[in-house]
């Protein structure tokens, strides 16, 4: 899935899925655009089932891991622009995993959002020392999800947006 978006008076719009919308700078255009690709990580088939039932109706696309090894795997093949990552499971914890791969500068940007069946504050704050980007809680509320994954969705075009537009002030400097 592809998104747009266009820089307007409130800095960054909301992204539409349908609509390419363009940026007029002087005589340039600048296009933001990003292909969305969610990378799922949960040792339950039961929970990647669900989530990847919930984003394919919302036209997201989704990738499935079942365990750690999997799930490096995965990123390294084709990076993913963003992590749904459970945080127990066995032999590598969704901990482990989001260190590797915030300690790694290739993939360091992708923006991980932990899945757990605890609310414990210290699970949360663990979550977010070791980078995490967000946090849902089982069991998974579909209005929560979106929301988490449209609003991470964003911060991404809008980083890309911030980046394009440096690089044409500096080109004109």
């Amino acid at each position: 899935m592809q998104y747009s978006t266009q820089l307007n008076q409130d800095l960054f719009p909301l992204i539409s899925k349908e609509v390419s919308n363009e940026i007029k700078m002087g005589d340039d255009n600048l296009l933001v655009e990003i292909t969305v690709d969610i990378l799922i990580v949960d040792d339950v088939p039961e929970n990647i089932r669900l989530l990847s039932s919930i984003l394919a109706d919302h036209g997201y696309p989704t990738r499935k891991a079942t365990n750690g090894v999997m799930a490096l795997r995965a990123v390294k093949s084709i990076e993913p622009t963003l992590i749904l990552l459970d945080i127990r499971m066995p032999k590598m914890s969704g901990y482990e995993i989001c260190k590797q791969l915030k300690s790694n500068p290739k993939t360091a940007h992708i923006p991980i959002i932990f899945l757990s069946a605890t609310n414990e504050i210290e699970d949360k704050a663990k979550a977010f020392k070791v980078g995490g980007a967000d946090y849902i809680t089982k069991p998974f509320y579909v209005e929560e999800v979106l929301a988490r994954i449209t609003h991470q969705i964003k911060i991404i075009t809008a980083h890309k947006t911030i980046l394009q537009l440096k690089q044409q002030i500096e080109q004109q400097v």
